[in-house]
């Protein structure tokens, strides 16, 4: 039967002794409740620590005694250990290699604000050339499937068409009917002045078709779709489903990626379609109501001064769009790490960067008509 443990003090030539015995564990300092009492008397003396009675010891009960003698060692002149056991040394050594005098935060420099301003403009090109080069590995994929239509999951596609675009119309073509209708009434707010009301046509079918129309459907697929796609995806990594696919032979950017990506190329120039059709409805309709313009009179009026080119300008926005907001999400959700957060941490991601990237190609694009003359 072991012995229970003791903590004795006594007075040996003038030191104070600590004399350690028992067995020191966990569930004996439950058992005992031992109180971990520095003696008044020890201020300013020379304290011994005898270790060698000892007859078991944990790394709890060490990390006890070392925090005990620490107590101790603040209140007298010195404190000796005796026969102090290796197990106990190593605890002591890596409890003081761990403690929070030495985790104190390094001083601020004048550099770290553009030393951090460098790194995420760092994270920020690297992430934008990884972009690119999934972007072309998909381009090459989607390439090769349609040279070899058997390889084409048409069921997923299909699949995928009804969930990113189908189901998509409703709100895309709210949100469009409400942007034609706020355009309309800020165009003739504007107009007024001059006496050119009529011209309000002209303001919602240049804006609707040429920018707002594609813009507002990239902007609402890039925050359904994307993330979607990130954290579908996503969790079949973490379900290691991934994993399963190329152990069978199966290319998870095949099955996965290119279903996904085809899909939203195919149906993201339809939903451009009728997010214009709903825009210069939601025009219409609130020309009519605050301009007492007719309908057949919005209907000659935009097709006398607003060209077809504009509407074909907006719709070549559709494909780049696509395979952007496409190859983010599903580049964001082969990213997911082994952890539920990361699902969450990618999505987000995912959404920022769709949305980020879709307002940069439209800029580049609308300089580059621009520049043509377009």
């Amino acid at each position: 039967m072991t012995a229970p443990l003791k903590a004795e003090w006594s007075t040996d030539g003038g030191k104070r002794t600590l004399v350690l015995s028992g067995t020191w564990t966990t569930e004996a300092l439950d058992l005992v409740g031992w109180s971990r009492v520095v003696p008044a008397d020890i201020v300013g003396q020379d304290v011994r620590v005898d270790f060698q009675q000892i007859d078991s010891l944990d790394s709890n009960a060490a990390l006890v005694l070392h925090r005990w003698v620490g107590h101790i060692r603040d209140a007298a002149k010195s404190v000796e250990l005796h026969a102090a056991p290796d197990f106990y040394e190593r605890i002591a050594e890596a409890y003081a290699g761990g403690s929070s005098a030495e985790m104190v935060p390094p001083a601020r420099q004048w550099g770290d604000g553009l030393a951090r301003i460098g790194q995420r403009t760092i994270e920020a090109i690297r992430s934008a050339v990884d972009l690119v080069a999934f972007l072309g590995e998909v381009t090459v994929r989607l390439a090769h499937a349609l040279l070899r239509p058997r390889e084409l999951r048409l069921k997923s596609m299909v699949y995928h068409m009804q969930a990113t675009g189908v189901a998509a119309l409703p709100i895309v073509g709210l949100l469009s009917f409400l942007l034609g209708v706020v355009t309309a009434y800020q165009g003739a707010d504007q107009l007024a002045r001059f006496g050119a009301q009529i011209f309000t046509v002209n303001v919602v079918g240049i804006g609707v078709l040429r920018e707002m129309g594609a813009l507002i459907t990239a902007i609402v697929v890039a925050g359904r779709s994307a993330s979607a796609f990130a954290a579908q995806i996503g969790t079949m990594k973490i379900n290691e489903e991934l994993d399963a696919m190329r152990v069978i032979g199966l290319d998870p950017v095949m099955v996965l990626v290119i279903p996904r990506a085809l899909a939203l190329f195919l149906m993201f120039p339809l939903m451009v379609v009728f997010a214009d059709a709903a825009g210069i409805l939601g025009g219409a309709i609130m020309a009519t109501f605050s301009l007492d313009i007719s309908i057949g009179q919005f209907a000659r009026q935009l097709q006398a001064e607003v060209p077809l080119y504009h509407f074909w300008v907006g719709l070549a926005k559709a494909p780049l769009f696509a395979m952007a907001i496409a190859a983010i999400g599903c580049q964001q959700g082969l990213l997911v790490g082994q952890d539920a957060a990361s699902v969450g941490v990618r999505t987000t991601t995912a959404v920022v960067q769709a949305i980020f990237f879709v307002i940069i190609i439209d800029a580049a694009m609308s300089i580059f008509f621009s520049v043509l003359g377009v």
